[in-house]
Order: C-alpha cells, then sequence, then structure tokens
C-alpha cells in the first residue's frame, strides 16, 4: 500500500518515471513504464531487478540486445482480425520490421541458450516465446513489399506484372502525343517555348494562356489562382488518358487483393504476433531502465526478503541529473537502519538537506520496489516494505476545508491505521504548523505508537523534545545534517547518532541580523537551551573531527600497507641482484686466476731463459704461489664481502702467523706528501706531517696519527671522492616524513617570511613524494599574505597551476595547488 496518491510527486519519482519513458522506442514500451507500479513480492522485485541488471551488462557488453525496428504493432494487427480486411503498406512495412526484431533477439538469445549457459537467463526467459514465430512471415511480406521505397513489387503477382506492363506502354504513348501537341502550339505561338506538362487529377494537361484557350482543342481541368492559366487536356490524349486511368483502377484493385491475401495469411498467426510485440515492448521498457541506470549511476544492490537499510553513496536521481546539466556534484548520503533501530530523526540547519535526504530514501525504495537499480553502490543493502506512508509538502486546501496542521494530522491518522510491521513511513517537518509545545508532544505520542507497532520511518524536525525521546528510546535513533560553522554554509552530509543543531543563531548573525535582536532572543529562550544547543554544535564538532581523524588513519594505514608491499618487493630484487652478482664474481674471479696461472709461467720461462741462479728462481716461484693463494682466498671470501673482483691480484698476508721466508725489502722513507697504506688496513691515505715515530696521515676526510712501524708506503693512490651513502636511518626519516605527510598547509597568523620559508619546504616535500594536488590555506584578511603565496608559486618549478578553492570550502582563503 502506498500513501497518498500523489507519493510519486511528493518524493520525485514523477520525473524518474519520465526520464525512462524519454527512452522507450515505442507507445508499447511507454505504456509498460505508465502502468509500472509499486511492488511487494520478492519475487517478483528480484526478477524485475535482475532483468535491467542483464540487460545492463548486454549494454556494455561486445553484443548488446537486438532492439533495431520496435514499432507499435498491436492496433495494427487487431485491424486484420476481421476477415476480409487488409493493411496499408506502410503499416504492413511496420509489421516486418517487427518480425525482424523477433528473429534477431530470438537468435541472440538462442545462441546462449544452445550453449547450455547464458549471461541472460532472466531476459532469455522473458524472451522464450519468440522462437516460435514462423519465420516464413517475413517472407511473405518480403515477397509483395519492398520495404525501402514502401511499395508493392511489380512480381508480387502476375496480374500486376501485366497491368504495370501496359501502364508503362500507356503512358509512352500519352507522353509521344502530349511532346506533338506542345510542339505544334509552341511553334504556332500559342504556347511559351518553355512550357511543360502538368498533372491534374491524375490526367496529363498543358498550361495555357485563357487568350489561346480556343485555338487548342480539349477538356479543361483547372483554372490557377490568379487565372491567368488555364489547364487544358488535348482532345489527342483523352482516349490515352481514359484508358491509363481504368488501368490505374485496375492496378489499385489487384494491389488490395495482394493486401488482402496477405492479411489473410497472417490472420492465424496474430496471436504468436501480438504476444511477440508484448515481449518486445517488455524488452524495449527494461532496455529504457538500464539506460536510465547507466545514467544515474545505478547498481544492483544486496537484495533481502524483509525490512533492511543499509546504503551506501545514495543520491537521488533527479537532483543528480539536474546538477550535472550544471556541472556541479552532488553530496551522496550514507544510511543504515536496522531491527534495533528502526526510525531515524533527523535533525539540522534550515535548508541543510534534511527534506532531500527524505526525499532520497523516499524514491530510491520506491525505485527498487518499482523494478528500477537505485543510485547506490553495490555493497548496499535493500529490503522490501509492504506499505510506504509518506507526508511531505503541505496538503491544505479550500474545498476539504485543511489547514496544513489538519491535513498533517490526517496524514498521521492514516498511517496510524494502515501501519504495521513491515511498513515504511517519511514524514518532513514532523508536529510543525502548530503551537511548538503541543505539536512536539503529539508529535512523540505518534511516534511513539509506531514504534510500537515496529514501522520503519524517518522524520525530520528541529524540536528538542523529538531528538531527547529519540535519544533515550531503544528502536530510534538520531541523525543530523551537518554544517560548517567556519564556512556558515550546510554540507549536506547526513551523520547518524547525534542530534543536529539548526544553526538560528549563526544563520542570523551570517544573514546580518541585528546584534542586539540576536542577544535579546537568547535572553528570551534561557541561558539552559542555548547551552544545550552549544553542547550540541560541541558534539557535531567533535564528531567530524573524530572523523578526520580516523579517515586520516585509515589513509595512513593502506599508504602504510603499499609501502610495506614495497619494500618486500624491493627485498626480492636485492636478494635476486645479489645472487646474480655473486656469481658474476666467481666467474670473473675464475678468468683472473686462469690469468694468472699465465703470468707464473711466463715468469718462470723468462728466468730460466735469463738462466737465473736456483735461489732466485726458488724465491720467484714462491712470490707467485703466494700471490696465487692470495688471489684464491679472494675467490672464496667473496661470497661474503659481495664485491667484484676487477683489478690485478694483490699480495696477501699468510693467516697461519708465518710468512715466506724472504729477503728483507729496503724501507721507504715516510715524508710528508706520500700516500701510504695501513697495516691490516687496504685504505690508502697520505702522510700530511711527520713528528719523531708518529705521523699525521688524512684517509679520505678523517686525519689520525699512526706511529710510522705501521705504515708501508706505496703506489697506489687514495680515492678522491668516497662514494657517498645513505644511512637507513636517513631512509627510515624519509619514509616516517611521507608517511606523515599532510596535503594541506595552515599559514594563518604567520608573518610573510615565515609563510614563504614554510610553502617552500612544503611544496619541495610535495613534489619529492609524488603528491599531484595540494592546499594552502593563508585567510582572506588584508590579501598580503596570499599575495606573497601566489607570487613564490609563480616562480617555482613543478607547479603547473593554481587557483582559488571552490567558494562552499573556502574560497579566496585556500589556495588550491596541482602539482606536475
Amino acid at each position: 500500500m502506498i500513501y497518498p496518491e500523489r507519493i510519486e510527486e511528493k518524493i520525485g519519482f514523477s520525473g524518474v518515471r519520465a526520464e525512462i519513458a524519454s527512452r522507450c522506442h515505442c507507445d508499447g514500451s511507454r505504456q509498460r513504464c505508465t502502468d509500472m507500479a509499486f511492488l511487494t513480492d520478492f519475487k517478483a522485485i528480484r526478477e524485475s531487478l535482475l532483468a535491467v541488471s542483464e540487460m545492463s551488462a548486454a549494454n556494455h557488453s561486445d553484443e548488446t540486445v537486438p532492439l533495431e525496428g520496435v514499432n507499435d504493432i498491436d492496433s495494427n494487427l487487431s485491424l486484420i482480425k476481421i476477415p476480409g480486411t487488409f493493411l496499408e503498406i506502410k503499416d504492413l512495412v511496420k509489421v516486418r520490421r517487427m518480425l525482424d526484431c523477433f528473429g534477431a533477439v530470438a537468435s541472440f538469445f538462442q545462441r546462449y541458450r544452445s550453449t547450455g549457459h547464458t549471461p541472460y537467463p532472466v531476459l532469455s526467459e522473458i524472451a522464450e516465446e519468440l522462437a516460435y514465430i514462423p519465420p516464413s512471415l517475413g517472407m511473405l511480406i518480403d515477397h509483395a513489399v519492398d520495404s525501402t521505397s514502401g511499395l508493392i513489387k511489380d512480381n508480387a503477382s502476375p496480374a500486376l506484372a501485366e497491368i504495370r506492363s501496359r501502364l508503362r506502354g500507356m503512358s509512352g504513348r500519352v507522353n509521344s502525343i502530349l511532346r506533338r501537341v506542345l510542339s505544334s502550339a509552341i511553334s504556332q505561338g500559342w504556347l511559351e517555348p518553355d512550357t511543360t506538362p502538368a498533372v491534374r487529377d491524375g490526367r496529363l494537361v498543358i498550361p495555357v494562356p485563357p487568350m489561346n484557350k480556343r485555338k487548342i482543342q480539349g477538356i479543361v481541368h483547372d483554372e490557377s489562382a490568379s487565372g491567368k492559366t488555364l489547364f487544358i487536356e488535348p482532345a489527342e490524349v483523352v482516349e490515352a488518358n481514359n484508358l491509363t486511368r481504368e488501368l490505374q483502377l485496375e492496378e489499385h484493385r489487384e494491389i488490395i487483393r495482394i493486401l488482402t491475401s496477405i492479411a489473410d495469411q497472417l490472420r492465424p498467426h496474430i496471436p504468436e504476433m501480438l504476444t511477440g510485440a508484448a515481449i518486445i515492448y517488455h524488452l524495449d521498457f527494461i532496455h529504457a531502465k538500464a539506460l536510465y541506470a547507466d545514467a544515474v549511476g545505478g547498481m544492483m544492490p544486496n537484495l533481502h526478503d524483509g525490512e533492511e537499510m543499509e546504503w551506501y553513496h545514495a543520491c537521488h536521481p533527479v537532483l543528480k541529473l539536474s546538477l550535472e546539466r550544471q556541472h556541479r556534484e552532488i553530496v551522496p548520503i550514507d544510511i543504515r537502519l536496522d531491527k534495533s533501530q528502526r526510525i531515524l530523526v533527523i535533525s539540522g540547519p534550515n535548508a541543510g538537506g534534511k527534506s532531500v535526504c527524505l526525499k532520497t530514501v523516499g524514491t530510491l525504495q520506491y525505485m527498487l520496489q518499482c523494478g528500477i537499480l537505485p543510485p547506490v553502490y553495490d555493497n548496499s543493502h535493500f529490503g522490501v516494505f509492504k506499505d510506504m506512508f509518506v507526508d511531505i509538502g503541505d496538503d491544505q486546501s479550500f474545498e476539504d476545508d485543511l489547514s496544513t496542521y489538519s491535513s498533517h494530522l490526517r496524514s498521521m491518522k492514516f498511517m496510524l491505521q494502515r501501519g504495521r510491521k513491515g511498513s515504511l513511513f517519511l514524514i518532513d517537518e514532523m508536529g510543525s504548523g502548530t503551537e511548538p509545545q503541543i505539536g512536539g508532544a503529539l508529535a512523540r505520542a505518534i511516534l511513539e505508537q509506531m514504534n510500537s507497532k515496529e514501522m520503519w520511518g524517518i522524520v525530520t524536525t528541529h524540536y528538542q523534545i523529538l531528538k531527547q525521546f529519540a535519544e533515550d528510546t531503544p528502536g530510534l535513533i538520531n541523525g543530523s545534517m551537518l554544517y560548517d560553522r567556519h564556512l556558515m554554509q550546510p554540507m549536506f552530509k547526513l551523520s547518524l547518532g547525534n542530534p543536529g543543531s539548526s544553526f538560528a543563531v549563526e544563520i542570523a548573525r551570517k544573514i546580518g541580523l541585528p546584534s542586539e535582536i540576536i542577544s535579546a532572543a537568547e535572553e528570551i529562550v534561557g541561558k539552559e537551551y542555548m547551552n544545550l544547543d552549544n553542547y550540541l554544535l560541541d558534539i557535531t564538532r567533535d564528531k567530524r573531527y573524530w572523523e578526520n581523524k580516523r579517515t586520516s588513519i585509515r589513509q595512513k594505514e593502506k599508504k602504510l600497507e603499499q609501502m610495506i608491499a614495497q619494500y618486500s618487493e624491493d627485498a626480492d630484487q636485492l636478494r635476486s641482484k645479489r645472487r646474480d652478482i655473486i656469481e658474476e664474481a666467481r666467474t670473473e674471479a675464475r678468468k683472473i686466476l686462469d690469468s694468472s696461472n699465465a703470468v707464473i709461467e711466463r715468469t718462470i720461462a723468462d728466468i730460466k731463459e735469463a738462466n737465473a741462479e736456483r735461489e732466485r728462481t726458488l724465491e720467484a716461484r714462491r712470490r707467485l704461489k703466494e700471490e696465487r693463494l692470495a688471489l684464491e682466498k679472494d675467490a672464496r671470501n667473496h661470497h661474503d664481502n659481495n664485491a667484484i673482483l676487477s683489478k690485478a691480484p694483490k699480495k696477501k698476508k699468510n693467516k697461519g702467523g708465518t710468512q715466506a721466508t724472504q729477503p728483507a725489502q729496503p724501507k721507504v722513507e715516510i715524508t710528508p706528501g706520500v700516500n701510504v697504506r695501513l697495516d691490516g688496513a687496504g685504505t690508502v691515505g697520505t702522510v700530511l706531517e711527520v713528528s719523531g715515530k708518529n705521523a699525521i696521515v688524512a684517509f679520505g676526510h678523517l686525519k689520525t696519527n699512526v706511529k710510522i712501524d705501521r705504515l708501508t708506503v706505496t703506489n697506489a693512490q687514495p680515492k678522491s671522492a668516497a662514494k657517498s651513502t645513505v644511512s637507513m636511518q636517513t631512509i627510515d626519516s624519509g619514509y616516517e616524513r611521507q608517511l606523515n605527510f599532510k596535503q594541506e598547509i595552515d599559514l594563518r597568523g604567520m608573518r610573510a617570511d615565515e609563510a614563504i620559508q614554510a610553502v617552500t619546504y612544503f611544496i619541495d616535500d610535495a613534489i619529492r613524494f609524488s603528491i599531484s594536488r595540494v592546499r594552502i590555506l593563508h585567510g582572506t584578511g588584508t590579501g598580503a599574505l596570499r599575495q606573497a603565496v601566489r607570487s613564490l608559486l609563480a616562480t617555482t618549478p613543478g607547479i603547473e597551476s593554481f587557483h582559488d578553492e571552490d567558494v562552499r570550502f573556502g574560497g579566496a582563503g585556500i589556495t588550491v595547488v596541482n602539482l606536475k
């Protein structure tokens, strides 16, 4: 049951119905849109929604349901139910196009049905009966009618072919006679040289000036409007025109006979064609609903056989399309009611969106129970209600002697009498229209009765008594429309759990009402009332703060998860690269060893050729052996130090504590400027100063005092610049900065030089962290801070553009910066 009769106008559903009707292709499908009604059967609602969802999926696939050629043929088929009747050629062409549509749609679904699996089970079931319409009906029409020209074909019957052949011959004869008459009349000056024949009453005539009408024998058929031209049929062609007219009548009779014959053959199949037409109208109506769902963002929600309301990103479709035409965005709402909290009491400022929220709920629930996909996210949950009662707007009537308040009371009475478990009611400004104290009391009593009946509903109000009742009563929950106190404008967002303030004082101040009037009003209502309103404001503010905090934490958690995933991926890549580097180092070490063996053999050969002494030969062999052992040791240790051997072998110390005996090498004197190596270390340094037995040596940027006997002069050069490295502490610090980075900076209260420095660091961090868009809060004030910031932005590289924020979110007090 729905109440009142004008419920669709009150919630805005009439606009939805009109939009869907405009997307239908024929009157048959538009009639189904007109007949669309509020359903309460769960199975019927589910099948209707699934049909629209399947049609929408088909529209987004490679092949859409072939609904071209949809025409209204019901009335045409009804005309030929009586024997002896026939259809006009244009109507027959419509029937032919619909027969093509029957076949195309049947083939589309039959193709999937034959595989045993179809992505469109509901649509396939709807179109199943189309397969029983014989294709020979279309062939019958094609044999006689040319669909392109809309004429009967010459070969539709042998008699028609003969008649038209004689007509063509007679037409040639008439034209020949007329040309001869015209030529003669023009040569004698009776007619103008450019005179051409005309047609009057289906007969060929000649336009003749009145002065020469007696000079051309024939029949006058017509006169021009000005009276300066007579149309005469020459006597020479009268007989030929008579014969032509007889053949035309004979042709018409034959065409009627052919059309009657076609109608006789179609007549037994009229029931099947009417059934097929009804199916096509139904599919076209579903197609129109799918197109509308795409336009407003309609999705298939989770459907429950019972009362349920858990909606996410819900939008009023009519308002959404209207705002899109104005290049504006709608603010969606989230709403959740369950069996423990069935009734929502919404409060908040005037023009804050309470009524729009109420109409959104009514329209979306009505859409769902009419089989239309509602504009919500697909994780939303919808239930099915048995009744929908609405009291929105003013129903006062002079005829029925109803005032505004009495009309509201009559609606409340109807809802209490007919309401039951499973009913949904929507009441705007409950209790208004009369003295606030008694109006609020009556509203509370009515709401208590509705709650006891386990009805579901949403009401809007400004009354504290209803807010308090919702706070203290099981089954009810408060809600509020949010208001931005800084910008002094509504946010059109619904928040559940707390009542809202009407912001009457704030709005009065914004409008510019004198402060003494506002102060007087505050004294009249009393400090306790004002404190209560302030508490509501504080609750709303705190709720927004913690919601923003929760959102920020979620964003940071998401970034942290992404960073952890990136670290894991990087670690896997490093492990893989490490294996490759080690393998490459081993390969290079083998090459160096092989090369060293060749050097050893060449050295021995050189010594032998020089006839060196035995001891010196043995000494050379020992040195080469030590070089080889050192290289092998270096290769074995390569797995641990992860370095690639890239230069010739170096001499290593024997770890066993003993060294091969060899002649003592003369020690080079250590003086300032020579390059030395510290025993036990491979780093090369430069001696800066020598003082007794100690020397000051520079190893890179490090200076140290070392005993001279621990230094060995070397020809190697110290590295000119140490390769820059970044510590893990620095990396972790960078990631922490990125994690805590906020895309908004507040400069209010800073001096210009402080603000410039802060913005410089802020923009640098944003570019470093690849942020695409940031906001700079500088306020309006004198405009000096804003000008300084914009001058900096204009000369800073990496900035694509910057502009004022939308007036709803700060306007000229905030600069939005888009980064490259």
